[in-house]
C-alpha cells in the first residue's frame, strides 16, 4: 500500500525518538549535527503539517565509562549522571532542540520497564544462563568488561580500541579476541581470561524473522542495509546482556547476585519507558503499548549516529519482535559522523570545539543553520570555523537576509502606512502562487523522506531565486517613473517573505519568528501551520486587506567577522594535541 493511501486511510502518529545521550561528558556539534538536531528538524516539520508527532529522549546513565568518571571525580554515581543530565538539557534547550519528553535511565519508571521486559524475555525462553571467559586483570583482580578493557582492534588496528566496540571501524568488540588487552583500572597489561558466567540474550532463535522483517527495509540508507547484511546473512550471534558491575539495574534472578544488566540491553528501552512517563505527565488517557509502540498505526523512527546501527537495527528490533512489547522500528535515519577539520571530535586531545562557548559567540539560529548543512546523510562531514563563516555570511546574510532586508526597508521607507491589496494580484496573475505551492510540496517530499540537509538547499534555492527576482526588478529605480509597478514588486517579495519565514521554522525558528513578525503572526499562530502545509489561500489572506509592516525592519542575520574566525582557529590548532 502506497504511502499516500496510508494517510488518507488512518491518522498516523509519529514517534520519534534519539540516541539517548551518555551522561558521561560535554556533547559536541557531532552529537548535534549527527542525531539531535536532525530529528527535532524532522519532529518541528510533522508538527507544523499538523501531525501528532512527538519526540522522546533522554540520558542514558548506566554503563562502564560513567563509573569510572564517576570514580575518578570522586562523585556518587547518581550525583554524577544528574550533573550531566541537567547539562545536557541546558544544552539542548540553548540549541532549541525540543523534546516533549527527555528522561533518565537511572529513574525508577525506567528500572520497572526494564525488568518487565527481562522477564517477558527470559519466561519466552530467549535469555540463558552460560559459562564463558572473561578478561581479568591480574594485579588489581577487577573484572574487566566493556570498557574496563582497551586493546588493538583485530579488524582495523586501531590501537585504542574498547572492549565494547571499536570507535574507530564500529565494529562490536569481542574482548577476548582484542590484541594487547590493556587494564582500565591500573593500566596493567597483566590481563588473561578467566572463567565467568553471564546471561546471553539469543539473538540466533530470531535469525529467520529477522531477516523476514529486514527485507522490509531496503529503503534504509545505503550506510545501514549493507552493514546490517554482513553482520545478519549468516547468522545472528548471542550476546551477554548481563555484567559484573556495582552501578546499573540488577539482574532480577536470585542466581544472579551481583551482576547488573548491560547498558545496551536497557538504554533502547529507555525510548519505551520515557513514552509512557510522558504521557503520565502530560495526563493522557492513551496506552504508552496499544496507543503508540505496539499500534499499526505509528510511525517509529529512531535518529541515531552509525556507532549505533547494531543496536538500533538488530539487537533491539529482535527484542522488540521476541517480546512482541512493541513494534520493531519503522525508519532508521542513521546519520555519519561529524568530525572537526577531518579529524575525530576528542575533548581529551584538546580537538574538541566547545558548544556552549559557540552558541554565546554566534547564537542557535546560525549554528543551527551551519550544522543542518553537516547533517552526514551519506557520508563523513566537517566542522570548520571557515566553514561556519562561509556559509552563514554568504548564504544566510547575503542571500536571504539581504533579500528581505532590502524588500522591508525599501517597504516601510516609501509606503509606511502599507500598500494596497490590488498590488498582490501580480502574484497571482504571474503564476507565483502556483509554483510557491509545487515547491512547498517538493520541501514536504524532502523532509517526510529525512532529508533534512537537502531540505535546507532548497528553501536556499528559492531564497536564491527570490534575491534574483527584486534585483532584476529593482524597485528603487521603478519607483522613480512607475509607483504601482514598484508596489507589485514589493508585494511579491513580501508573499515570498512570508513564505520563506514559515519554511524556515524547523530550521532556526528564531530566525523564522523573527521574520513572520513582520506580518503581525506569531509562529503558534494556526495561520503560519496553515501556510507551511501549502495553503496558499492562507497566504493571501494576510494580503487580503492590504499590507502594512508591523515592526521595523532591522539587521535580519549579523556577519560574522573574519577576524573572530580567525582567533577561533587559532585558539583550536594551539590546544590541539593531536
Amino acid at each position: 500500500m502506497s504511502w499516500a493511501k496510508m494517510l488518507a486511510m488512518t491518522k498516523l502518529k509519529y514517534l520519534n525518538t534519539s540516541a539517548l545521550p551518555y551522561a558521561n561528558g560535554p556533547l559536541h556539534f557531532g552529537h548535534i549535527a549527527g542525531v539531535y538536531l536532525p530529528a527535532d528538524i524532522y519532529t518541528r516539520h510533522l508538527k507544523l503539517k499538523g501531525e501528532h508527532a512527538v519526540h522522546i529522549s533522554g540520558s542514558d546513565e548506566h554503563g562502564v565509562a560513567i563509573m569510572q568518571n564517576a570514580q575518578k571525580a570522586g562523585r556518587k554515581y547518581q550525583d554524577y549522571v544528574n550533573d550531566w543530565h541537567n547539562t545536557h538539557k541546558e544544552l539542548f534547550d540553548r540549541y532549541q532542540i525540543q523534546f516533549d519528553f527527555f528522561g533518565q535511565t537511572s529513574s525508577d519508571y525506567h528500572r520497572e520497564e526494564t525488568l518487565m521486559w527481562f522477564k517477558v524475555l527470559n519466561d519466552k525462553g530467549m535469555i540463558e544462563k552460560r559459562a564463558e571467559k572473561q578478561l581479568q586483570c591480574q594485579d588489581c583482580h577487577n573484572m574487566l568488561p566493556d570498557r574496563f578493557v582497551e586493546g588493538e582492534c583485530y579488524v582495523c588496528d586501531y590501537k585504542e580500541a574498547r572492549g565494547d566496540e571499536c570507535p574507530n571501524c564500529g565494529t562490536w568488540i569481542e574482548p577476548l579476541k582484542l590484541k594487547n588487552p590493556v587494564c582500565k583500572f591500573c593500566s596493567s597489561k597483566n590481563v588473561l581470561a578467566v572463567d565467568s558466567y553471564q546471561w546471553y540474550l539469543q539473538l540466533s532463535k530470531y535469525h529467520a524473522k529477522f531477516q523476514d522483517w529486514f527485507k522490509t527495509k531496503q529503503n534504509w540508507r545505503k550506510s545501514v542495509v549493507p552493514f546490517v547484511e554482513s553482520l545478519s546473512k549468516d547468522e545472528l550471534v548471542d550476546r551477554a546482556i548481563t555484567r559484573d558491575l556495582d552501578w546499573g539495574i540488577d539482574v532480577p534472578l536470585p542466581e544472579a547476585k551481583g551482576k547488573k544488566l548491560y547498558v545496551w540491553f536497557d538504554a533502547p528501552i529507555g525510548y519505551v519507558s520515557n513514552t509512557k512517563k510522558w504521557l503520565e505527565t502530560i495526563g493522557s488517557k492513551d496506552d504508552y503499548l496499544k496507543d503508540w509502540w505496539n499500534s499499526k498505526d505509528t510511525v517509529i523512527t529512531n535518529f541515531i549516529g552509525k556507532d549505533n546501527i547494531i543496536f538500533h537495527s538488530i539487537i533491539f528490533p529482535v527484542m522488540s519482535m521476541a517480546s512482541g512489547i512493541v513494534n520493531p522500528v519503522t525508519e532508521l535515519p542513521a546519520n555519519q559522523y561529524v568530525n572537526l577539520e577531518g579529524k575525530q571530535f576528542s575533548k581529551s586531545k584538546g580537538w574538541y570545539v566547545d558548544a556552549d562557548e559557540a552558541i554565546n559567540m554566534f547564537g542557535a539560529d546560525a549554528l543551527r543553520f551551519y550544522l543542518t548543512s553537516l547533517i552526514p546523510e551519506t557520508s563523513d562531514s566537517s566542522f570548520t570555523w571557515k566553514g561556519l563563516e562561509l556559509k552563514i555570511n554568504s548564504e544566510l546574510a547575503n542571500n536571504l537576509g539581504n533579500f528581505v532586508n532590502r524588500a522591508m526597508k525599501f517597504l516601510a521607507s516609501k509606503w509606511p502606512e502599507g500598500i494596497p491589496a490590488s498590488t498582490f494580484e501580480a502574484f497571482v496573475k504571474e503564476g507565483r502562487d502556483v509554483e510557491l505551492a509545487k515547491f512547498i510540496k517538493e520541501q514536504h517530499a524532502l523532509l517526510d523522506s529525512h532529508q533534512i540537509k537537502k531540505g535546507q538547499e532548497h528553501i536556499m534555492e528559492l531564497g536564491a531565486m527570490v534575491n534574483q527576482f527584486i534585483t532584476e526588478k529593482a524597485p528603487w529605480t521603478q519607483f522613480k517613473t512607475d509607483t504601482n509597478a514598484a508596489a507589485e514588486t514589493i508585494a511579491t517579495a513580501s508573499a515570498y517573505t512570508l513564505a520563506l519565514g514559515v519554511l524556515l521554522a524547523p530550521y532556526v525558528p528564531g530566525l523564522s519568528e523573527k521574520i513572520v513578525a513582520y506580518f503581525g503572526l506569531k509562529p503558534s499562530d494556526a495561520s503560519v501551520a496553515a501556510i507551511y502545509r501549502g495553503d496558499i489561500e492562507a497566504l493571501k489572506k494576510v494580503f487580503a486587506n492590504g499590507f502594512k509592516l508591523q515592526v521595523v525592519p532591522e539587521g535580519l542575520v549579523p556577519k560574522i567577522d573574519p577576524l573572530k574566525i580567525e582567533e577561533l582557529d587559532a585558539k583550536l590548532k594551539a590546544k590541539a594535541t593531536v
